[in-house]
């Protein structure tokens, strides 16, 4: 028993360690391969649900092939921060107007995500749900972020971007 609780210890502790830094660069990684399918005509399967969803916010001022450019571009530089661990901040503000970009097409496209038999998601739903995640996924790694720290003052500046902090306390 004390040697499963070593083990058990053990694990705690490299989860501690490596789990946020991990979930950085899967979720980068992800961005990053989905932003650059985007950048290849016909091969993302929600193209063209990008597009008409910037044309729909956008007003029409957008035109589609500078949307799905755009929202590579974006995607990538999401991707290539959270890879790097550079930049932090400035990728969580781009995963910000991000999520409007997703709440969009729920809000706006809900028949077209949804039209699977008994209202089941679509691929393009399956997709959008897949960006809910991500997004949660990034807000993870935000809250690592030195100054986003709950109970913390400025006691967080010893966090190093992207990591979590181990240090977490109750106060009462």
């Amino acid at each position: 028993m004390r040697a499963l609780q070593k083990l058990d210890e053990a694990i705690n502790r490299f989860l501690l360690a490596h789990s946020i830094r991990l979930l950085r660069i899967v979720v980068g990684l992800v961005f990053l391969a989905f932003g650059l399918l985007k950048f290849f005509p016909g091969v993302s399967p929600v193209e063209g649900l990008t597009i008409k969803t910037i044309d729909t916010v956008s007003f029409g001022l957008v035109p589609g092939g500078v949307a799905i450019v755009l929202a590579a571009c974006s995607e990538c530089i999401i991707g290539l921060l959270l890879i790097s661990g550079r930049w932090l901040r400035i990728a969580i503000y781009l995963l910000a107007g991000q999520l409007i970009g997703i709440l969009a097409p729920l809000v706006l496209f809900t028949g077209r995500l949804f039209a699977g038999p008994h209202h089941a998601p679509t691929l393009e739903g399956q997709y959008v749900i897949k960006d809910l995640i991500l997004v949660a996924a990034g807000l993870v790694v935000a809250s690592t972020l030195p100054g986003l720290t709950p109970g913390s003052d400025s006691a967080s500046t010893d966090t190093r971007r992207g990591q979590a902090r181990t240090d977490w306390t109750v106060r009462g």
